[in-house]
């Protein structure tokens, strides 16, 4: 443990082993999981209320869980482990509240083929989250010559009607966060980073890149006010990007998307073509162990369907995995956020099948690397869902005991390998 937020924390330092409050590790464990966890849900509190949506729980929650972390307020165990669960349900709650928002503004997302070639042309990149600074970037660059591109995390924008419309949304150029250094360098237009997922830049293009909304960077241009005309004067000064052929990426499946073809899965299923449903999702990183996911994909069977969303995808959301009687068998659901979305269609292929989530035929194998990604696992966890394995590496957060009671209660589980995780899950 280490905790340093008294006056009277050990040698004017930290408090390591125990508190000088009497806080055990584990106690100091859950209380940065909850804090780690906050930050996943003011994240998409903050993307639902630039777009007018609020919930007056969420926001209560919030004052209530902080709360708890100050010196000498709670230290129970279990109370601990209540509140944990409890902030899954409000990220749930607000991931919701989210997705509303999200589709009164934009339209229902739909499957939708995104191009990862360039146009000929003056080019803005964006990468992030936040659906509206694009909508708005959109709306300013009509008419001007200058085709937008997307990156990591934006690639679902392209599934959404009203965002989708406009003819110069032109495709996905990237791929996660991680490459930005070597991808935004390539890229010859502006960029323009949104949310979380930007990297100090590089000289190279440094001064050819902004931020806006609760993005920022030293040295880079802030956009207030959604007005873009910096970022798309400078993309009228660049270079034009070149007539370039490129792939196709598939993206759009959200949960409304799903259900209406859910008739022709759960035939599927009680045919006996479709055995089993995987989600691999979450979030990508720079770990070379993180080559589980491609491969683990890769050796899925050719009777099971893969789910994905967020920006994990990227290890894999260029196969062509083909299809089981029309229905692909990678589908691609969005954001990070639409991690909603996956836990609706789960609860309903259950109601359809008339058995609880852990009895189906679907499998949870998540990689994650920040706080939304701890969020959303206590979101599962809430949800009572079991046997889900998580990777590439645990939480530094987590001790050996709570780490215990987890396994106890949830049978959380690390990654191992491919091969031993698809033969102890399909048998």
């Amino acid at each position: 443990m280490f905790c340093y937020q008294c006056e009277q924390t050990a040698g004017g330092t930290g408090c390591t082993k125990v508190g000088v409050c009497g806080k055990n590790e584990d106690i100091a464990s859950l209380q940065d999981t909850l804090i780690i966890a906050l930050k996943g849900v003011a994240a998409y509190a903050y993307h639902a209320r630039e777009l007018g949506a609020r919930d007056e729980q969420v926001d209560a929650f919030m004052h209530e869980a902080l709360f708890t972390t100050l010196t000498n307020v709670d230290f129970d165990l279990n109370r601990h482990i209540e509140l944990a669960l409890k902030c899954g349900e409000m990220n749930l709650r607000i991931m919701e509240v989210l997705d509303q928002a999200h589709v009164a503004r934009f339209g229902s997302p739909e499957p939708t083929k995104v191009s990862t070639g360039t146009r000929s042309g003056p080019g803005i990149l964006i990468t992030g989250h936040d659906l509206l600074d694009l909508y708005e970037l959109l709306k300013q660059t009509e008419g001007t010559g200058i085709n937008i591109y997307t990156h990591g995390e934006m690639l679902p924008a392209h599934a959404y009607p009203e965002l989708k419309k406009f003819p110069h949304l032109a495709g996905n150029y990237g791929s996660a966060w991680q490459n930005q250094k070597t991808e935004f360098e390539q890229f010859p237009g502006a960029i323009l980073g949104t949310t979380n997922c930007v990297l100090l830049p590089k000289e190279s293009y440094r001064d050819r890149m902004f931020t806006c909304g609760i993005a920022g960077l030293p040295g880079v241009t802030h956009i207030k006010g959604r007005d873009f005309t910096p970022v798309i004067e400078k993309a009228k000064q660049l270079p034009p990007l070149p007539e370039k052929e490129g792939g196709v990426l598939v993206t759009g499946f959200h949960h409304n998307a799903i259900l209406s073809i859910a008739d022709k899965i759960i035939d599927a299923v009680k045919a006996g073509k479709i055995r089993h449903f995987f989600l691999v999702g979450g979030c990508d990183g720079v770990k070379k162990s993180r080559n589980y996911y491609t491969e683990f994909v890769e050796k899925v069977p050719k009777d099971c369907v893969v789910l994905t969303l967020a920006c994990g995808k990227y290890k894999f959301n260029y196969m062509d995995l083909g299809d089981i009687e029309g229905i692909p068998r990678l589908i691609d659901m969005g954001q990070c956020n639409n991690a909603y979305s996956a836990v609706q269609v789960a609860a309903a292929l259950a109601k359809a099948f008339n058995v609880s989530v852990n009895e189906l035929p679907l499998s949870l194998v998540l990689s994650w690397f920040e706080q939304k990604a701890v969020a959303i696992l206590l979101s599962l966890l809430h949800l009572g869902i079991k046997n889900i394995r998580i990777g590439p590496s645990l939480p530094a957060f987590i001790t050996p005991n709570v780490l215990q009671v987890l396994q106890d209660n949830y049978n959380l589980k690390p990654i191992t390998t491919p091969d031993q995780d698809l033969k102890e899950i399909l048998g």
